[in-house]
């Protein structure tokens, strides 16, 4: 899994690569964890070239839902398609995430 970042204007986006999963997911809840505790706490997660997720993965993205909800900050995930959104489904995660369409769309949301 590769992680990169960047920011526009207030919101912190990361954009998350290759598999997550049970031996990649503690790199990620670590820089969840440090984003969430900046001051923005405004986080848009771009999974679009994300091509497998695990249990260990939805894990780390509700502890994250939960920590930002508990410290006023938000997250917003975008690119959810193909095999991950399939995923998503089964596992009934996909109406506990705010999801947006695109970027710029994920972006406005949390302005």
């Amino acid at each position: 899994m590769e992680l990169s970042e960047t920011s526009d204007g207030s919101v912190t986006v990361i954009v998350v690569k290759g598999r997550l999963d049970s031996a990649t997911a503690p790199a990620l809840d670590e820089r969840l964890s440090r984003t969430l505790d900046a001051p923005s706490r405004r986080l848009l997660i771009e999974l679009s070239q994300l091509e497998y997720i695990s249990s260990a993965g939805f894990r780390i993205l509700l502890l994250a839902t939960k920590r930002a909800s508990m410290n006023e900050g938000h997250i917003v995930l975008t690119g959810v398609g193909g095999k991950v959104r399939e995923l998503f489904d089964l596992g009934g995660f996909l109406d506990l995430f705010p999801i947006c369409s695109t970027r710029d769309e994920g972006i406005a949301a949390l302005r």
